[in-house]
């Protein structure tokens, strides 16, 4: 019964950095797939970035040079660096756990459980 917390959502000027956090706990092993989604008002949820149980990444190549996923095995903590925001990254922001093995692919059909979710919020 993992759970996930996300955390270091805000409101930011275009051009602004945010750095995201979803705390896990409860999963059986922290070496798996992990991803961040988010949702914008009106459209489906979509994959932003993942990263799998070797520490490679992938992502969205709306976030791409942009955003960077890391992780800390030590605090089974997630996070999500976003640099340069612009206004079409305003959405809410997901982390969610993935498949153990693998490289899997950012569809959210994929992963859970998820977090709960975090605003972010870039203004012009």
């Amino acid at each position: 019964q993992g759970k996930l917390v996300e955390s270091g959502g805000g409101s930011v000027q275009a051009g602004g950095s945010l750095r995201l956090s979803c705390a896990t706990s409860g999963f059986s092993s922290f070496i798996r797939n992990w991803g961040w989604f988010r949702q914008a008002a009106g459209k489906e949820r979509e994959g932003v970035a993942g990263i799998d149980g070797t520490g490679r990444t992938i992502y969205a190549d709306s976030v791409k040079g942009r955003f960077t996923f890391s992780s800390d095995n030590d605090k089974k903590m997630l996070f999500l660096q976003m640099d340069s925001l612009q206004p079409e990254d305003t959405a809410m922001y997901y982390c969610a756990a993935g498949p153990l093995l693998g490289r899997s692919e950012l569809l959210k059909g994929n992963y859970g459980p998820w977090g709960q979710g975090t605003e972010v919020i870039v203004s012009s």
